[in-house]
């Protein structure tokens, strides 16, 4: 198989992306070609990731799979492809399969890198993988049990997934809380409640904050109930936050627990591994009510042009390939 051409999306310097051209060479025993039908810009970590915000002492934790480059810039990097396995590995070929690679149009990775898309999941929505999986791992790091009362502060993608997942959790009271009234509107469509910030409730069992923002993890503690959990999703990159560890936090004796999904959840680990933990992302992105976190598309090439322009509104931004 000759080598091939592709396009590829390259963050050229802090703000500044760009489109770059790259060779695809044949594929060594072993390997697929996959040819990228969709991908996902999650705007939290990939807008972080595009202003250069990623501190120096977490610049080699914080590189995707398969990426090129070097953090602040030039870089290469993203992790929700979508596509169709061209040549390789026979047991793929024709498949659709999700890949954690950057924005690209063609490119080549180990066949156990390709993870094949259900039937019954769209392409189009198989973008959502990575978020689900990530909340996947804080539901379960959070520790979410039956009749829980659960409030998730943050309704970009993965807080919007974490709080599908643990509405579906037998007898817990789940509600969305956002600064955006048009989570609404999500939220419905979830099949959760919805609450702007003044009207979030009080005496929460488990709290799930993803809004990388300090005024909701503040609200996170204000309204977790008595010896309460605070799972923190967001990730700030190079800013600090400041936090009310004084007044009634100790008395209350609560807890603010991190979350990452580059470790499974310890609950889970000594029988599940990433990629169980993948493949079971993939099995729950059937239900097209998810489709709601899909807030927009916009074609390969104008990426670019697309990445910094993306706003409060966005959930996850869909990118389609010719």
């Amino acid at each position: 198989m000759p080598t091939l051409d592709a396009r590829a999306f390259w963050i050229a310097a802090p703000g500044r992306g760009e489109i770059r051209a790259e060779p695809v060479p044949a594929p060594a025993p072993g390997e697929v070609v996959v040819r990228t039908r969709y991908s996902g810009v999650s705007r939290g970590t990939e807008s972080l990731v595009f202003r250069g915000g990623v501190p120096a002492s977490e610049r080699q934790r914080m590189r995707a799979p398969f990426q090129a480059g070097e953090f602040p810039a030039p870089v290469k990097y993203g992790y929700a492809c979508v596509g169709l396995v061209e040549a390789g590995d026979e047991r793929l070929r024709g498949r659709t399969v999700f890949v954690l690679h950057p924005h690209q149009t063609r490119f080549v990775v180990p066949a156990a890198a390709a993870h094949v898309v259900p039937d019954e999941v769209p392409a189009s929505r198989a973008v959502l993988t990575a978020n689900l999986e990530t909340a996947i791992n804080g539901v379960w790091d959070a520790g979410v049990q039956i009749g829980d009362r659960v409030t998730v502060i943050g309704g970009g993608a993965v807080g919007c997934l974490a709080a599908w997942l643990a509405s579906r959790i037998a007898g817990c009271d789940v509600e969305l809380v956002d600064v955006n009234p048009d989570r609404a509107r999500i939220a419905a469509a979830l099949g959760v409640r919805f609450a702007p910030p003044d009207a979030a409730s009080p005496e929460r069992d488990r709290v799930i904050h993803a809004s990388a923002t300090e005024d909701g993890l503040q609200q996170a503690l204000r309204v977790a109930a008595f010896e309460a959990t605070v799972l923190e999703l967001s990730w700030y990159g190079d800013r600090p936050v400041s936090l009310p560890l004084g007044e009634a936090f100790h008395a209350r004796r609560l807890t603010i627990k991190s979350s990452q999904v580059g470790s499974v959840a310890g609950a889970q680990r000594a029988r599940w591994d990433a990629g169980r933990r993948l493949s079971l992302a993939l099995s729950m992105l059937a239900d097209p009510a998810l489709d709601a976190l899909i807030t927009g598309e916009s074609d390969f090439e104008s990426l670019p042009d697309t990445l910094p322009a993306l706003g409060a509104d966005t959930i996850c931004h869909r990118i389609r390939y010719r």
